[in-house]
């Protein structure tokens, strides 16, 4: 069969969850297939942009008190044995994984100690980081190991168009009634504009977020949901979708691009202030004040906003900390706004909240394991219930690594008793259109996606928003189907029509669920 990739296991996606899994599969000697539809490792990626940190174990810590702070985080909506896994299991994923096979090199004290920050809804200091470019000094080790590793097959610009399954690709009419499965993917390579079959064992989403359906997002360009739209078109469990976490803090200034202020700034000692420097979180959180939970701290910025009729307010650093101390500690930060005309050691840095991370997604067991057979999901396209109804601080990169780590043990557990797909059972890919689609017409659907989404499905929801948000998506919906069914395929086109699918997935959920809880805020 011509186009046709034959692997034993296949992972969707290269950040530190998809990384995590190919890399410990492979070290085991499984051959795994790594596709991303960027043109590099680093490109569209969140791991790569965090600048907030990884947590690991503070002095006086323990795992009961990390999930305490999760469950008050997460509005008491966490999943219980979720939250033991990621407490119990994580400082030892960091440890093996992180420091002793990767060589991750975190910031240390002038005594040679791991400097430990506090952020956010932390009851103590236990978060590690790479001064203010944490995911992108973890992913470059990844990226060093992965780039030459055996038995990873590193396909970059491939873009998953959607998961197979025997049910509905297989040749066999009888096999659309056995228990629905994946057996692979058809996968677009972009490089040569055709579209290859890759079947495989075990299929991994590690597709990440979904940040862009939003106006403002801190999400890279990839950030579409391309995972969540894919298991759900299969017929997967997904839950927890209306909690969408919104990000207190992206620089804002007209006319420039938007970009994450992380929330270690704050744990440094910055504060919140609006027009005239006057700091205003204690009124809405006495006790937490600037290191309130994210939810808290963005609805808190858009009432200020509101009540004030401002476009933004500002975070003060440059009061609490030196400049070289700012320097010192956010270096990229400081980089980032210099470029834009701000300094921080000088000037307040002007802030909006923006959409950030899904507290929901696809649903998965204690293994990665979703409702379907053979397919697993790990990192911010899963839904394990750590997060619950807000996700704490710097937990998403430890979710990652300690789900990733499992859904490696698993597989390689289960590989050998996993029958492998018959090429001959499986048809290629059929191309249902010639004419290449009017990038005009891309642009402008997604760009009515996003402010639908902003506006009807944003910080604070309203029953009249969102129901103009479900029918005005829903139509757009029928739309961009017909569109796609009748265009030649490339990645923008798949990814608006993931994009579509998911924002209605949102938008459902926000408009179901009518009480009001973590980041998912109601006013009517």
């Amino acid at each position: 069969m011509d186009s046709l990739i034959e692997t034993e296991v296949l992972v969707i996606g290269c950040g530190i969850a998809g990384a995590t899994t190919a890399l410990l599969l492979a070290n085991q000697g499984v051959d795994v297939t790594l596709v991303t539809h960027a043109a590099a490792l680093q490109d569209r990626n969140n791991t790569y942009l965090a600048q907030g940190g990884i947590v690991y174990q503070g002095v006086a810590d323990s795992p009961q008190q990390f999930e305490d702070d999760i469950l008050r985080a997460g509005a008491q909506m966490c999943h219980p044995r979720a939250i033991q896994i990621l407490a119990e299991e994580g400082p030892s994923a960091v440890r093996e994984i992180l420091m002793d096979e990767l060589r991750v090199s975190f910031d240390k004290t002038r005594h040679g100690n791991l400097s430990l920050v506090r952020e956010g809804s932390h009851s103590v200091a236990r978060i590690l980081h790479g001064q203010d470019a944490t995911g992108r000094v973890i992913f470059k080790a990844y990226q060093e190991v992965l780039l030459k590793h055996p038995h990873i097959q590193l396909l970059t610009g491939y873009t998953v168009i959607d998961l197979m399954s025997p049910s509905h690709h297989s040749k066999n009419i009888q096999e659309r009634y056995r228990t629905q499965s994946c057996v692979g993917a058809y996968v677009l390579d972009q490089n040569k504009d055709r579209v290859v079959t890759c079947l495989a064992k075990k299929i991994v989403l590690a597709t990440g977020g979904l940040g862009q359906i939003f106006l403002r997002t801190t999400n890279p360009v990839g950030a579409r949901g391309d995972g969540l739209a894919m298991a759900y078109r299969m017929g997967g469990r997904i839950m927890n979708n209306e909690f969408i976490q919104f990000h207190p803090t992206t620089f804002f200034k007209k006319g420039a691009p938007s970009f994450l202020i992380s929330e270690a700034v704050r744990g440094a000692g910055a504060k919140l202030v609006d027009a005239d420097g006057v700091p205003f979180m204690k009124k809405y959180d006495p006790t937490w004040q600037d290191l309130a939970s994210r939810d808290v701290v963005s609805r808190s910025i858009y009432q200020e906003m509101l009540m004030q009729d401002l476009s933004h307010v500002y975070l003060d650093l440059r009061s609490y900390l030196s400049a070289n101390e700012i320097s010192e500690k956010f270096p990229n930060m400081v980089r980032a706004c210099l470029e834009q005309g701000v300094d921080p050691a000088c000037d307040w840095i002007p802030v909006v909240p923006a959409a950030h991370y899904a507290c929901g997604g696809v649903w998965v067991d204690d293994w990665g394991k979703t409702s379907i057979e053979h397919l697993y999901a790990v990192g911010e396209v899963s839904c394990t219930g750590v997060h619950g109804a807000n996700r704490l601080a710097s937990t998403s990169l430890l979710e990652g690594l300690v789900w990733g780590r499992r859904a490696a043990q698993h597989i390689a557990e289960h590989l050998k008793v996993t029958q492998k797909p018959q090429a001959a059972d499986y048809p290629a890919w059929q191309n249902t259109g010639e004419r290449h689609a009017d990038p005009v017409l891309v642009k402008q659907d997604f760009d009515l996606i996003r402010n639908i989404m902003w506006n009807y499905v944003g910080l604070i929801r309203t029953t009249d928003r969102l129901e103009r948000a479900y029918r005005e998506l829903k139509y757009l919906e029928f739309e961009i189907e017909r569109f796609y069914q009748t265009m030649r395929l490339n990645d923008d086109l798949i990814g608006l029509r993931n994009a579509i699918g998911v924002a209605l997935i949102v938008a459902t959920a926000a408009r179901r669920n009518k009480t009001s809880l973590g980041c998912h805020f109601r006013i009517s």
